[in-house]
C-alpha cells in the first residue's frame, strides 16, 4: 500500500497544487465573497492574505506569482492603455495633466511635511515616501470596465493622470536609486529623462506600424494575441532596461495599440478574458500574500506608520480629485470615480518601497526600514479596499444613469442587421463591419443568413452553407456577441434576402461587393441590383482590401439634400460609432447646407468622435476625393435609390468613377432609408416609376421657389406620403 503514502506539509510547494488551489480561489472567491457584497478585487487580495505565510500559510509565494504578478501586472496598465479613446484623451488631456500634476504635487508636498514633522524621517527617506504617497495604481480598473463606462470623460482623466503621476513618481525612484548605486553624476538626471523621452518616442512611433503590417499580414487569431503580449513585454523591458519600472512601457503600449485593437473584436475579448480570468487575479493573490496583519499590532512604529502613510495618500487623493473637480466644474459623481480610480497604492508603491528597502545607508540602517516595509503593505490594502468600493459604487451610478438617458433616447423599432454570408471570402470582413457599427447596447440584433435556390438540390451548396453560417457565428461569438443564423430556401438570393428582410423586420443589410464575372456585368451586380428595387431598408455594399480594424480614416461622401433622407441620423450614428471603436478619425465632404446638418447632429450626439467636415460643391467629379483616400483609408459613398429625394443623375456615373479612381482603396456604397414602399412594387410595367424625375423635379422646385414656412411643409408632406395642396 505505499502507493497510498504521501507526504502533506503546509505550505505547499508542488506546482500543480500551487496552481490548481489559485485557480479554485478565482473560481470560488467570488461567489463567496460576492454574498458579502465585497468586490471581487478585495476579494482576491482577501484570499491573497488568508493562504499567505501570514496567514495559514498554506501556500508559498513562488516564482510563479513573482512571472504571473508581474504579467498581470503590465496587463492592468495594458488594459488601461488599451481602452483609453485617443479622441476622449485628446479632448480631456488638459484635465487629465492637471489631475495628474496635482495627484503628484499634493502628495509630495503633504507626503514630504508629515515624514519629516511627524515621523522624523530624514530628507531622502522622506522624499521617497512621499513619492510612494503619490504613485498610484488603476488596480479597480477592471470594475469600470464590467460596468461599461471605461469611455467616460472621468475615466479617460483619471487614466490619463495615473500616466503624468506614475511617470513623475518614477523618475523620483529612478533618480533615489542611482543616487546610492554611483550613477549620480552630473548628467545622470539630463540623461534619465533624455532616455525615457527616446524611448517613449520609440514605442509610439514605431509599435503602431509593426503593428499594423502584422495584423494584415497574419490573420490567425491565437498569432495575432501572442504578437500583442509580446508587444507588451517588449515595451515593458525597455522601459526597465533604461532605468524606468516595466509599467510605464506596458501602459504606452496599450495605448498606441489600441487604434488596432477595436474595443468589439475577437481578439480584444481574447485579450480581456485571459488577463482577468488569470493574470490580473494571480498579481491581486500575490499582492495579498505580502500583507502581514500581526506585525501591526506587535513592537515598532509600524501601526503609526501605517496610520500616517494611509491617511497623507488618501487625504492627498481625494484633494487632487476635489480640486480637479472644481476647477473643470465636474459631477461629484465624476470626483468619486476619479478619486476611486487613482488612490489605490499597488504597482509602483511596491516598486519603491522595495528598492528603498534594499539600500543599505552608510550607518547600516535601510533607507526605508521594516515599519515603512510593514506599513506600506497596510496602505496598499486598505486603498485597495477604500478604492474598490469607491470605484464600485460610483461606476453603478453612472452606468444606472447612462442607461436611463439610453432608455430615453432609444426608438421603438430595435435594430436588426442581415448579413448574407453567400461568398467565404467576404464572410469576415462583413461581420467585423457589423461588429462596429451595431448598437452594442442591443442584443441578438446580428443575423446570418444562407440562401439556396429552390431548383438546385445540390446537398454540396447546403453543406457550403452551413459552413459559412457556423463560421460567421463564430467571428461573433469569438467577441462575445450573438448572432442569429437563418438559412432557407426560395427562387433566388435576392428574393431570399428581400423576404427574410420583411420576416425578421430587419433594418440594415450589409453585402459584399459583387465581383464582375465579364464586362457586362454591372458594377454592383444584379444582387445589389434587385436589393435596391425590393428593399426601403439601409443597404450597405462593401469591399475591404484590408482589416477593418488597420483603417486610419473614414472618408464620407454625402451628396446634397441627405439630411431629407429618412436614415439620415441612423448612417451618420453608424460611422461615428465606427470611428469611435476603431478610434479614427471620420471626415466628411458635403455642400454647404448639408455640411451645416452633419455638424450640427455630430455635435449634438457624437459630439467625443474625431470627425473633420470639408466643402464638396462638385459632386459630378469624385476625381476631387483622391487626393484625400490613401490606401489605409475607408471611402464611404453615400448614395441613394432612385426617386428619392437626394438622389441625383450624378449617381449614374458612380460605377465608372470607382473603378477607375478607386479600385486600389476599400470602399462602402450606403444607400439610406427610404420612406414608403419598395421600388418593385411601384409598378410592374414599370419597376422604376413613372415619376421619379417628377419627384426630383418637385423637390428642386420646392427648395428654390417655395417661401421657407411653405418649403418646410412641403418636404413633410412628402415625407408622411400626403399630396401637397398649398394654399
Amino acid at each position: 500500500m505505499e502507493w497510498l503514502d504521501f507526504d502533506f506539509n503546509l505550505p505547499i510547494t508542488d506546482p500543480t497544487w500551487i496552481f490548481l488551489l489559485v485557480l479554485l480561489i478565482i473560481l470560488f472567491a467570488p461567489m463567496v465573497l460576492g454574498r458579502l457584497r465585497i468586490p471581487h478585487i478585495i476579494g482576491m487580495i482577501l484570499a491573497g492574505v488568508v493562504i499567505g505565510e501570514h496567514g495559514f500559510n498554506i501556500l508559498a509565494r513562488d516564482s510563479s506569482f513573482e512571472l504571473f504578478g508581474k504579467v498581470g501586472l503590465y496587463y492592468i496598465m495594458f488594459l488601461a492603455g488599451l481602452e483609453m479613446n485617443m479622441g476622449d484623451f485628446k479632448k480631456n488631456r488638459g484635465k487629465a495633466v492637471v489631475l495628474g500634476l496635482l495627484a503628484f504635487v499634493i502628495p509630495m508636498a503633504l507626503g514630504f511635511i508629515t515624514n519629516m514633522t511627524v515621523l522624523k524621517y530624514g530628507f531622502i527617506t522622506s522624499v521617497l515616501l512621499a513619492s510612494m504617497y503619490a504613485s498610484h495604481t488603476l488596480v479597480a480598473y477592471p470594475i469600470v470596465i464590467r460596468y461599461g463606462v471605461s469611455r467616460h470623460r472621468s475615466v479617460s482623466i483619471a487614466v490619463g493622470g495615473t500616466a503624468v503621476t506614475d511617470t513623475l513618481t518614477l523618475l523620483v525612484l529612478a533618480v533615489i536609486g542611482g543616487l546610492f548605486k554611483g550613477e549620480s553624476s552630473e548628467m545622470f538626471w539630463l540623461w534619465l529623462v533624455v532616455k525615457v523621452i527616446f524611448l517613449g518616442f520609440l514605442i509610439i512611433f514605431f509599435f503602431p506600424r509593426i503593428g499594423r503590417w502584422f495584423f494584415r499580414k497574419y490573420d490567425d487569431n491565437v498569432m495575432q494575441f501572442i504578437f500583442v503580449l509580446a508587444m507588451v513585454f517588449l515595451g515593458a523591458g525597455l522601459m526597465e532596461f533604461v532605468g524606468m519600472e516595466g509599467i510605464l512601457g506596458a501602459f504606452l503600449a496599450g495605448l498606441v495599440l489600441n487604434r488596432l485593437i477595436p474595443h468589439v473584436s475577437p481578439l480584444m475579448n481574447h485579450l480581456e478574458f485571459v488577463g482577468n480570468a488569470l493574470f490580473i487575479p494571480y498579481f491581486l493573490i500575490g499582492v495579498g500574500m505580502l500583507i502581514d496583519i500581526k506585525i501591526l499590532f506587535g513592537h515598532g512604529d509600524a501601526l503609526k506608520v501605517a496610520v500616517v502613510m494611509t491617511t497623507v495618500a488618501l487625504a492627498s487623493k481625494w484633494i487632487a480629485s476635489w480640486l480637479t473637480q472644481k476647477i473643470y466644474k465636474m459631477k461629484a459623481i465624476e470626483r468619486e470615480l476619479m478619486f476611486g480610480l487613482s488612490n489605490a497604492q499597488a504597482a509602483a508603491t511596491l516598486a519603491a518601497v522595495l528598492v528603498g528597502y534594499n539600500i543599505i545607508l552608510p550607518s547600516g540602517e535601510r533607507l526605508l526600514n521594516e515599519d515603512v516595509l510593514n506599513g506600506t503593505i497596510v496602505l496598499i490594502l486598505f486603498t485597495c479596499i477604500i478604492s474598490s468600493f469607491a470605484t464600485e459604487r460610483a461606476a453603478r451610478k453612472l452606468a444606472m444613469n447612462e442607461a436611463q438617458l439610453d432608455a430615453e433616447d432609444k426608438k421603438n423599432i430595435p435594430e436588426k442587421i442581415l448579413i448574407p454570408v453567400a461568398n467565404p471570402e467576404t464572410i469576415e470582413e462583413l461581420i467585423n463591419l457589423s461588429l462596429v457599427i451595431r448598437d452594442s447596447k442591443q442584443r441578438n440584433n446580428l443575423m446570418a443568413l444562407n440562401v439556396i435556390n429552390d431548383n438546385s438540390s445540390s446537398e454540396q451548396l447546403e453543406s457550403r452553407g452551413k459552413r459559412n453560417l457556423e463560421r460567421a457565428a463564430m467571428i461573433a461569438a469569438s467577441a462575445d456577441v450573438s448572432l442569429t443564423q437563418i438559412s432557407r430556401y426560395d427562387l433566388n438570393i435576392a428574393s431570399g434576402i428581400i423576404h427574410t428582410a420583411k420576416e425578421y423586420e430587419v433594418t440594415d443589410v450589409i453585402i459584399g461587393l459583387h465581383r464582375k464575372v465579364n464586362i457586362v456585368d454591372s458594377f454592383f451586380g444584379n444582387l445589389a441590383d434587385s436589393l435596391l428595387k425590393g428593399l426601403h431598408r439601409e443597404v450597405m455594399i462593401a469591399k475591404f482590401l484590408m482589416p477593418v480594424n488597420t483603417l486610419r480614416r473614414i472618408i464620407i461622401a454625402v451628396p446634397p439634400k441627405a439630411e431629407y433622407e429618412a436614415g439620415f441620423q441612423k448612417w451618420v450614428g453608424h460611422f461615428c460609432r465606427m470611428a469611435s471603436i476603431l478610434g479614427c478619425r471620420a471626415h466628411f465632404f458635403a455642400n454647404e447646407q448639408t455640411l451645416g446638418y452633419l455638424q450640427q447632429l455630430v455635435k449634438n450626439k457624437y459630439g467625443l468622435t474625431m470627425t473633420d467636415f470639408s466643402h464638396l460643391d462638385d459632386w459630378d467629379d469624385l476625381l476631387l476625393l483622391t487626393g484625400q483616400v490613401n490606401y489605409d483609408h475607408l471611402l464611404v459613398i453615400i448614395s441613394a435609390r432612385r426617386g428619392s429625394i437626394s438622389y441625383d443623375t450624378a449617381f449614374e456615373k458612380l460605377p465608372a468613377q470607382l473603378g477607375k479612381y478607386f479600385s486600389n482603396n476599400s470602399l462602402i456604397i450606403l444607400y439610406p432609408d427610404q420612406l414608403g414602399e419598395p421600388q418593385e412594387a411601384l409598378s410592374f410595367s414599370n419597376p422604376r416609376g413613372s415619376n421619379e424625375s417628377q419627384h426630383y423635379e418637385k423637390v428642386v422646385w420646392s427648395e428654390t421657389i417655395l417661401p421657407t414656412r411653405i418649403r418646410k411643409w412641403y418636404l413633410s408632406s412628402l415625407k408622411s406620403k400626403r399630396s401637397p395642396q398649398p394654399t
